[in-house]
């Protein structure tokens, strides 16, 4: 005869992974005896179910406090939990071929819910091993009651009936474990997307206080965009290391480069550092007020990491809005540089490049055509007479202020914008 509960090799229902197929033994007559004394008991206890359900409430109101606050929240639901539970655990003395499919999906579906309520695991598998030896000391009491002499027997189905509870455990910590996980990824894929709305400017308004708690930022701060790019440096762990120390942010990972949108105190200091590792190149964006507008700091953290040289370093785009404005309109940007400079084009292209080489110079020394003839090694006198004839080619006067922004506004498309 067989074991009252042995495991078999049995198709898996639903997710729930088969076990290890084990050996068959062969039984003595005595284990004969003593699976009669077992289903002898085991009706009785079958019959009794409301109490022994009781029972193992009050045990896990009394040793496990983290099912204590479950049971206060929503008793009945606990109650028939444990009755469904102790149900199969019996009904699978007595038939283990018949219940084994139920009484495994019982246990699964019980680690999922508990899982998704987010009771510990330990707490779980505790209330498993209560219910066995509440299971087990009721058979051996019922035995002492009606057959005392039978007793001795049901120590050759002990193995039998803990074999069920430690398999039930493991059922219940694989679904458990298996719902964690799920439930990890949608939580991480949830405030994956919650930022990824925020930061491409289509987030709901409905959706900003849920955005709010997932990525741990005040709905109404004031936030800076930080775009990180550059070789193998733009990944989100590493990106942390451009800020500057104690700054609170939230970092997305995005495919050209990642953005972390950084909540920017009153008593702000610098959010990222100057100094950046070489070919690591950084994009600020201006301030904006609330997550509502984190989508437009984006924008202009794309806008000033466009800005940064290849070789890497920091842009702040409130320190260059003039470059800024230029590469936000390219087209407008490239027609400026095409009417301030395109008289040049009949000249010979190395005689065209001095002269747009000085005038940018000159610009960069505010003016100075002294020190402007020191950067290009050449006499003041040749700087001043590079200028003049740009002026006399383009009609231009570098004395007239609007001529020299729009002036300031061609080389720096020039020097931005693909040619």
């Amino acid at each position: 005869m067989q074991h009252a509960v042995r495991p078999r090799s049995l198709p898996r229902p639903g997710p729930v992974p088969a076990p290890r197929a084990r050996a068959p033994r062969v039984r003595s007559l005595i284990d004969a005896d003593a699976l009669g004394v077992l289903h002898r008991a085991a009706r009785v206890l079958l019959d009794d179910l409301p109490r022994l359900s009781d029972q193992l409430i009050a045990l896990l109101q009394d040793q496990e406090p983290a099912y204590r606050s479950a049971i206060e929240n929503d008793a009945t639901e606990i109650w028939q939990e444990v009755h469904r539970s102790l149900r199969h655990s019996v009904s699978a003395l007595l038939d283990p071929r018949g219940v084994r499919d139920a009484a495994r999906r019982c246990s699964w579906k019980i680690g999922a819910t508990r899982a998704e309520q987010g009771l510990p695991l330990d707490a779980l598998l505790h209330a498993f091993r209560l219910g066995g030896s509440l299971v087990w000391q009721s058979l051996v009491d019922e035995t002492s009651r009606t057959a005392p002499e039978d007793v001795r027997l049901l120590v050759h189905v002990a193995s039998d009936v803990w074999n069920f509870v430690d398999e039930h455990c493991t059922v219940v910590a694989d679904s458990y474990r298996q719902t964690e996980r799920q439930l990890s990824w949608r939580r991480e894929n949830r405030v994956r997307l919650l930022a990824a709305a925020l930061l491409d400017g289509t987030s709901r308004i409905a959706d900003l206080p849920e955005a709010s708690l997932a990525l741990d930022l005040p709905e109404h701060g004031r936030y800076v965009v930080v775009a990180v790019g550059g070789g193998r440096f733009a990944a989100c762990p590493r990106a942390q290391a451009v800020l500057a120390p104690g700054v609170r942010v939230h970092w997305h990972t995005g495919v050209d480069a990642d953005h972390g949108v950084v909540l920017v105190q009153d008593d702000a200091q610098p959010v990222v550092e100057d100094e950046q590792p070489p070919g690591v190149r950084v994009g600020v964006s201006s301030a904006v007020e609330g997550l509502a507008a984190v989508g437009e700091a984006r924008r202009l953290a794309d806008t000033a990491l466009s800005l940064c040289p290849e070789g890497g370093g920091t842009v702040r785009l409130t320190e260059h809005l003039p470059a800024a404005l230029v590469v936000s309109s390219p087209d407008l940007g490239a027609a400026l540089a095409d009417r301030l400079f395109g008289p040049l084009a009949r000249l010979e292209p190395a005689d065209a490049e001095v002269l747009l080489e000085t005038l940018a110079t000159w610009l960069a020394c505010d003016g100075s055509a002294q020190r402007a003839s020191r950067r290009l090694y050449c006499h003041r006198n040749t700087v001043l007479n590079r200028l003049r004839r740009y002026e006399q080619l383009t009609g231009r006067s570098l004395s007239r202020p609007f001529d020299l922004v729009e002036v300031t506004l061609a080389l720096t498309a020039r020097r931005l914008l693909p040619r």
